[in-house]
């Protein structure tokens, strides 16, 4: 394989990742009737038929570069 034919396909996994997640949703949504979505600091539960119930305030979503690592902070034990 190529180094270019790699690059071609390493740029189609975002949109391969996007289309997963909505099947993924889709499937939950009708194999269990719900799912847990992030919206506007809050964790929301969302039924098939759309209802919209919110059980928890979370924290916000921290922004990071493209390309930049984040690592986790040890705890002391």
């Amino acid at each position: 394989m190529s180094e270019a034919s790699m690059q071609n396909m390493e740029a189609r996994i975002p949109s391969l990742a996007q289309i997963a997640v909505r099947q993924a949703r889709r499937q939950a949504l009708t194999t269990s009737g719900k799912v847990l979505e992030a919206r506007d600091g809050h964790l929301v539960e969302i039924a098939a038929n759309g209802t919209v119930r919110v059980l928890r305030h979370i924290a916000k979503p921290i922004p990071v570069a493209l390309g930049s690592k984040q690592f986790r902070a040890h705890r002391a034990p």
